[in-house]
């Protein structure tokens, strides 16, 4: 492009702003912790031709043999380069007062707002992900990347995946869509600035259609495995909040760089919306979600009480309130769990079975363990205070005679019933209708917890129900 078309010109013009179609090559994809290697411009000012500038960057970390295949750019390219905090004060005034172009301008803008942020300067701009502007105006088309416009457009690019280059098809894409569809991409480029937090994989419209109620929400990418799952009492709030400022959290910054599809589940309620996320998470198994997991071998305590043999650490077995004492994602933690006990109740590491042989222990050679193991203290005495610190990692007994009911806060009519900690199902007490229901169910690890805090909070909600609930809502339901 050696001369500005007079659509481009115009597009300046009803835009009231030049362009920076730009390209950022870096280390990785996550802007917190990967930084900058290549910089490419192609600026784009009513009247003038454009001006093209790039720079490699120093970026002061190992450059992984991947990002040399794919970009061309060996670390020994980059030694005498300048860091990206020497150009960043130049780099500030050739972007100030431009929109910035970008294929996919999420990831770039959140670099740049990274490394500028590293630098305390400040940077603010207007954007515009062509990416978007792609989907908007080429509807029927299903890909949309570089690679697929290079080839749709068959837009010359002599080294792909380097800065200048990728920057120079932004470029000579807008041309085109300006040379052919002036007023669409005017429209479709105000637009992005009023949805400018929004991936560029997601339809606005979309997402209105979402509803800001109770729920369950899940992130698709590509595939059918899900990316994330999470829950919230106002739906759409929350979606959108994941795609604010993700630039300061990798997750979320790959998550909106994959996201392409979002479903969600509505529920009456925030304890609804807490079971929901529990369960889905365990069964879909979303690539992001840590905390829920399901964790196929659990670990927990069992200690029959005074005078027995020592605590025994059991993993993948049945978590049973009332007998097990604590849960643990291992070993280790099962293990750490015993040893703090240990230091802060005065007990014997040899009685703990987390020391094997005869004689003094550890502990009591480094006056911790009040010496059980050195006749010191009666076997009853150290039981006794063994007792009493066991007890604060048990698994609580179920305290209610029989199953009860919990409605949700904004529906008294919908009960979610519970019995021995486990979530057995959803009824409506007006009408007996059953929505969700488990003959038998297992102790759940995060639903005990979830039930223990609801209950704390609120300890007047539940409602005894009678033996016969179960029988009702089965006939109820045929």
């Amino acid at each position: 492009m050696k001369h500005l078309s007079t659509s481009l010109n115009r597009l300046l013009a009803e835009l009231e702003q030049p362009i920076v179609c730009l390209d950022l090559e870096t280390t990785g994809g996550r802007p917190q912790q990967d930084r900058i290697l290549e910089i490419g411009m192609v600026t784009l000012t009513p009247g003038q031709e454009p001006q093209q500038w790039a720079q490699l960057l120093n970026p002061g970390c190992p450059v992984s043999p991947y990002i040399t295949q794919l970009t061309g750019i060996h670390p020994n390219m980059l030694r005498d380069m300048p860091r990206f905090e020497e150009i960043a004060a130049s780099l500030a005034l050739r972007l100030e007062g431009h929109i910035v172009v970008a294929h996919n301008a999420r990831f770039d803008l959140a670099f740049l707002r990274q490394s500028f942020q590293r630098v305390e300067i400040p940077f603010q701009a207007k954007a515009i992900c062509s990416v978007k502007l792609s989907r908007r105006l080429f509807p029927q088309e299903t890909r949309h990347g570089l690679d697929a416009i290079i080839d749709r457009l068959e837009i010359p690019c002599r080294n792909r995946h380097r800065a200048l280059d990728d920057a120079r098809v932004v470029a000579e894409f807008l041309r085109r869509l300006a040379d052919e569809r002036l007023p669409e991409v005017v429209q479709a480029c105000k637009l992005q600035w009023e949805q400018e937090c929004l991936p560029p994989n997601l339809d606005a419209e979309f997402l209105r259609s979402i509803p800001n109620r109770p729920g369950v929400y899940l992130f698709f990418g590509s595939g059918e495995i899900p990316l994330y799952i999470g829950k919230s009492i106002h739906l759409r709030k929350r979606v959108l909040e994941h795609f604010r400022n993700d630039f300061r959290h990798d997750r979320e910054m790959q998550i909106a760089q994959q996201v392409e599809r979002i479903e969600w589940l509505e529920t009456q309620g925030e304890l609804g919306a807490l079971l929901l996320e529990s369960r889905l998470v365990k069964e879909r198994n979303p690539l992001y979600n840590r905390q829920l997991r399901r964790k196929k071998e659990l670990c927990t305590i069992v200690w029959a009480g005074p005078g027995s043999a020592a605590p025994q650490i059991r993993c993948g077995e049945e978590i049973r309130p009332g007998v097990c004492h604590g849960i643990f994602a291992n070993r280790r933690s099962a293990k750490a769990a015993l040893k703090r006990l240990a230091q802060e109740w005065g007990l014997c590491d040899i009685r703990l079975g987390l020391q094997k042989g005869k004689g003094a222990c550890f502990g009591f050679q480094i006056k911790r363990c009040r010496g059980v193991c050195a006749g010191q203290e009666s076997a009853a005495e150290h039981d006794e205070r063994l007792s009493a610190a066991m007890q604060i990692l048990q698994i609580q007994h179920w305290p209610f005679s029989g199953p009860i009911g919990i409605p949700e806060e904004d529906n008294s009519a919908s009960l979610h019933v519970f019995d021995h900690w486990c979530h057995m199902g959803i009824v409506r007490e007006d009408n007996g209708v059953i929505e969700q229901f488990a003959d038998s169910a297992s102790f759940d690890t995060d639903t005990y917890r979830i039930l223990l805090r609801y209950l704390h909070h609120s300890p007047q909600q539940w409602r005894p129900l009678d033996q016969g609930w179960r029988q009702r809502t089965r006939q109820r339901s045929i």
